[in-house]
């Protein structure tokens, strides 16, 4: 782990740098005001932004690194596919996946985060490996698998979940080294980045001993990125027992903002550490409520809402690890004390004093919606609906999610059918991203390098991940 005067160095620069983006308006603080004053959203109708975004229309693009076209971009993009997991690799007749740690590259590929390194071009990847359990007798989904990496070094040798770290060169748009960085943890599905240079790994589960496993699961732990292989990897049990799907870090307050992954009955947290520079030394996790509305229902007939703020208090969660996690659940606390509940929250990220966070099945189709909570002062804050999608034609499922140096947000479809990586701009309009002509499974990980210049996201079945360039110029990414 990065020492305790590293992460102070961090949090303070991270603090300056928000600072300055909110005194200078920054992009994604426009892109919430601009987003809900819009047209569309006062109509509460969805549109599809004119000339897609200014991207013009997506088509098949060559993979440079198989030569095949395994994805749809807009004209002027180009892309390499990279990390493959290993039984893919060998599909496509690249040379056999095995990191430099000797093990083969897992698969189902979900979160990620890019962290810039000291050399020019080149920057890490901690990526999520949304598996389950590690052994053939207590298999019981498709995506279970073996244990990845060293089981000496895993926090539970039945889990076979973790994180894979990988080095990347944006200027050959080639990857130079991969190793499983965490294992023995489950279903690591989304997460976030820390202003001190790690990776949370989120797991979307409360599995535990009594399905077969040797130790209890929910929980959030911490990855360095320019770190080797974490050797005893630590819950941080303060931060929640719960079906964890993503989290964000205001650099300014230091407050961890966490959403669940549990049908309708998600809550939206905030970890309000006792040190801001080390998570796992304990605190206070809270859970969102909408004010004057105790136990308000986010994901239907709020239409209307599309741009309106929304007050909202905290409630605090007296248990944040429940030795009985079925009637004593963290969403159960909290509604219990008035909590709101959404609709399978999943990615969220901080940008320009905001958190941007997706419902992917929240709205009246039941197609998704992307939301923002704005901090204010000592007030709870606001809470606003940003989009709502109509249509799985126009928006199917959002999941992942990231901000763009430029200041759109960046959406990975977890839908059906035919998967889209989509963008949302400041008029509160979608454009497409990319296709996925892999396979039809879910988009994830979307991120952006340091410098702007690529953007990275994962196909998560067969596992893959793309470094993606262009003309990001032309239109809100």
């Amino acid at each position: 782990m990065t020492s305790s005067l590293d992460r102070r160095k961090f949090l303070q620069r991270g603090a300056a740098l928000a600072a300055g983006t909110l005194l200078a308006g920054g992009a994604t603080q426009a892109l919430g005001a601009r987003g809900a004053l819009a047209a569309p959203g006062r109509r509460g109708q969805a549109t599809q932004a004119p000339d897609n975004g200014g991207y013009g229309p997506i088509g098949p693009v060559t993979d440079r690194t198989t030569g095949q076209p395994l994805l749809h971009l807009p004209a002027g993009f180009t892309y390499a596919s990279f990390g493959h997991e290993a039984s893919f690799a060998a599909t496509l007749g690249l040379p056999p996946a095995i990191g430099s740690d000797g093990y083969p590259t897992p698969g189902r590929h979900d979160g990620m985060a890019a962290f810039a390194t000291s050399q020019n071009g080149v920057v890490r990847l901690v990526r999520n490996h949304e598996q389950g359990y590690a052994t053939i007798e207590r298999a019981t989904r498709p995506y279970d698998g073996a244990l990845i990496g060293d089981g000496a070094k895993a926090y539970d040798p039945l889990a076979a979940g973790g994180t894979t770290t990988l080095t990347f060169d944006t200027r050959s748009l080639a990857l130079t080294d991969s190793f499983i960085s965490l294992n023995g943890t489950s279903v690591n599905c989304a997460g976030g980045p820390t202003p001190w240079g790690s990776w949370l790994s989120c797991e979307e589960t409360v599995n535990g001993p009594q399905t077969g496993f040797t130790q209890n699961h929910g929980y959030i732990f911490e990855v360095p990125a320019q770190g080797g292989p974490v050797t005893r990897p630590q819950p941080y049990k303060a931060m929640g027992r719960f079906v964890h799907e993503a989290v964000a870090i205001d650099p300014v307050s230091g407050i961890a903002y966490e959403t669940e992954d549990s049908g309708n009955t998600s809550g939206f947290y905030r970890f309000l550490p006792d040190d801001p520079r080390n998570l796992g030394a304990g605190g206070t996790l809270q859970m969102l409520a909408v004010k004057g509305r105790p136990g308000f229902q986010t994901y239907t007939g709020v239409t209307d809402r599309v741009g309106n703020p929304m007050p909202v208090e905290w409630v605090t969660i007296d248990d944040p690890d429940p030795a009985n996690i079925t009637t004593e659940s963290v969403y159960d606390q909290g509604a219990a004390k008035g909590g709101a509940a959404f609709a399978r929250l999943e990615g969220c990220w901080y940008d320009g004093g905001s958190i941007f966070f997706n419902a992917t099945s929240g709205g009246t189709a039941g197609c998704g919606q992307v939301w923002e909570y704005r901090p204010r002062g000592n007030s709870g804050g606001q809470l606003i609906l940003l989009f709502e999608s109509p249509s799985p034609d126009l928006l199917d499922a959002p999941d992942n999610i990231t901000v763009s140096p430029r200041g759109g947000l960046v959406l990975c479809e977890d839908g059906g059918g035919e998967q889209f990586v989509r963008g949302l701009n400041e008029r509160g309009e979608i454009f497409d991203v990319a296709k996925n002509e892999v396979s039809d499974a879910e988009f994830a990980g979307a991120c952006f390098s340091p410098d702007g210049s690529t953007l990275f996201f994962n196909v998560q079945t067969p596992g893959v991940s793309f470094a993606v360039q262009g003309p990001w110029e032309r239109g809100a990414l």
